[in-house]
């Protein structure tokens, strides 16, 4: 993948879709090669005239190899982008992938997390708005 200029919206903010994916009651998160501590929910920016599911869909084929079965609408978090730091608007879906996921283009790494692990940098979106949010659902301890 090549650098572009970041995906803005009329606010300024970043504009990302991004993926829920819990399995056992786990997370799927992943980091990137610029900064490999801290971790993210899948996703990532949506190209010029691409919707936020056609977005999340071309990225987790790009990044992990798998098809988002069955997406449904979550949540619409607003927050600081970890590795931008800049504001930050993100689409967030739920659904199930369609095989076991292989990390792949940017991605340094990816886990399954519960959220409370000791040592897990995870990005202020996913620990501020949505941990809690499943968490009060019940799809997370």
């Amino acid at each position: 993948m090549t650098a572009a200029a970041p995906s803005l919206d009329e606010h300024g903010r970043l504009v990302v879709a991004a993926a829920v994916i819990v399995r056992e009651g786990r997370l799927l998160v992943v980091s990137k090669q610029a900064a490999p501590d801290v971790f993210y929910l899948p996703g990532g920016k949506p190209d010029a005239g691409e919707e936020p599911l056609e977005a999340l869909v071309r990225e987790l084929d790009e990044e992990l190899g798998v098809v988002p079965l069955e997406p449904r609408l979550l949540a619409e978090v607003e927050a600081v982008a970890a590795l931008e730091g800049v504001p930050m608007a993100m689409t967030v879906f739920t659904a199930r992938i369609d095989q076991d996921p292989r990390p792949a283009a940017e991605l340094a790494d990816m886990r399954w997390t519960t959220g409370r692990e000791d040592g897990l940098r995870l990005a202020p979106a996913v620990r501020d708005h949505v941990l809690p949010l499943l968490r009060e659902s019940g799809v997370l301890a």
